[in-house]
């Protein structure tokens, strides 16, 4: 599933020791467009946090899991992010100089010496 906005809030991290040793948690809080824009508080685990390192204004997409589980009779629900595309982050690597040319655009003239049977 993916939520794309603007983050709005950034909370602070939260650390703790659990069953299986320590753990990192970090929230933050993406507004979407629209003429009724919402609200939805997102998490970040462990490494993923320093991988992303978000700021409040960003405008980004996260590829979250949404999962509820029930305590003591009541329901919560997690949207946790596995994955988040800041605007103007494709994700590709930057380009080397050595490509070639958009595909509208012609290719330079070919060398007349060239042995190449076409």
């Amino acid at each position: 599933m993916e939520i794309s906005g603007t983050i709005f809030q950034v909370l602070p991290e939260q650390r703790g020791e659990g069953k299986i040793g320590p753990w990192r948690k970090q929230e933050f809080i993406v507004e979407t467009p629209g003429q009724y824009p919402r609200k939805v508080c997102i998490q970040l685990w462990g490494d993923k946090i320093d991988e992303f390192s978000l700021k409040e204004g960003e405008v980004v997409k996260a590829y979250v899991n949404v999962e509820s589980k029930e305590y003591n009779g009541r329901w919560f629900t997690n949207v946790k992010a596995w994955k988040i595309e800041k605007e103007g982050d494709s994700g590709a690597p930057p380009p080397s100089g050595d490509e070639l040319p958009p595909f509208d655009e012609p290719l330079p003239p070919a060398d007349e010496n060239d042995d190449l049977p076409f």
